[in-house]
């Protein structure tokens, strides 16, 4: 039924014209995977024949490797899921055509809350639905949420690792440029203690297709106050990497 704005226009037909599943073959990849947006972390553990390389991922923007890595006895994948969310969202939906069923992503988030210092753990336990992707997905809302089994995972990990995190609620946005001191206001009183553009996106695929889906953020630059403070958030090579390590561990106990 037509709406006043196309983006309420929600149809639930489980089929679309360009079908994953059909467009792309199962192949034999692990059932788990690390989605991390570090490239430097990436290269680190998988670049140089570290890792075997299992499929490349594609788009406009050049190809987007995924790699296979044997921890403590079992097979994970690792790539990087693209920045944004319709990106991140395709990248996603190959992976699941693939036959990849549970996900752990990691990455980094601006705050709204200035006393969450940079490097703190955030775990969203719902995201803000301030992008696109996810009205495609799932019928208008305000708020989605990650699949219960992955945070519990997620909560696992970091407390066997003795790591301090807080779980809270999440912004996804499709424009950076456009968090005004009003939204972030607004947001900040319905609780949200990180912004990130891909959150939503990747919860919302995931209850589509039925796959388990969690996320780590690291609390990264300062969007709380008047001035933005960037805290040289993606400059912490030893944070990034330890990050990725947790959310190893976190897929590992899915």
């Amino acid at each position: 039924m037509q709406q006043p704005y196309p983006i309420l226009e929600f149809d639930p037909a489980p089929q679309a014209i360009l079908e994953p599943g059909k467009l792309i073959a199962r192949r034999d990849v692990p059932e788990r995977a690390v989605l991390c947006f570090f490239n430097e972390v990436i290269t680190a553990v998988c670049g140089d024949g570290k890792a075997r390389l299992l499929y490349r991922l594609s788009s406009e923007i050049g190809p987007n490797p995924v790699y296979e890595i044997i921890v403590e006895g079992q097979r994970l994948a690792v790539c990087h899921p693209g920045v944004g969310a319709p990106l991140a969202a395709g990248f996603l939906e190959e992976l699941i055509a693939l036959g990849v069923s549970k996900f752990i992503a990691c990455g980094g988030a601006g705050v709204l809350q200035r006393e969450l210092v940079v490097g703190h753990l955030v775990v969203p336990i719902s995201a803000v639905r301030d992008e696109g992707t996810s009205y495609h997905y799932l019928p208008p809302g305000r708020e989605v949420s990650p699949s219960p089994a992955a945070v519990a995972a997620i909560e696992a990990a970091l407390s066997a690792a003795g790591v301090d995190y807080t779980k809270g609620k999440t912004w996804t946005t499709d424009a950076i440029f456009r968090e005004t001191a009003d939204k972030v206001a607004r947001r900040r009183a319905e609780g949200c203690l990180t912004v990130e553009m891909e959150a939503a996106a990747f919860f919302a695929v995931a209850q589509f297709r039925g796959v388990e889906f969690g996320q780590i953020l690291y609390g990264g630059d300062d969007v709380s106050g008047a001035e933005w403070d960037s805290r040289r958030w993606n400059n912490r090579a030893t944070i990034r990497e330890k990050l990725f390590w947790l959310a190893v561990e976190a897929a590992l106990r899915l």
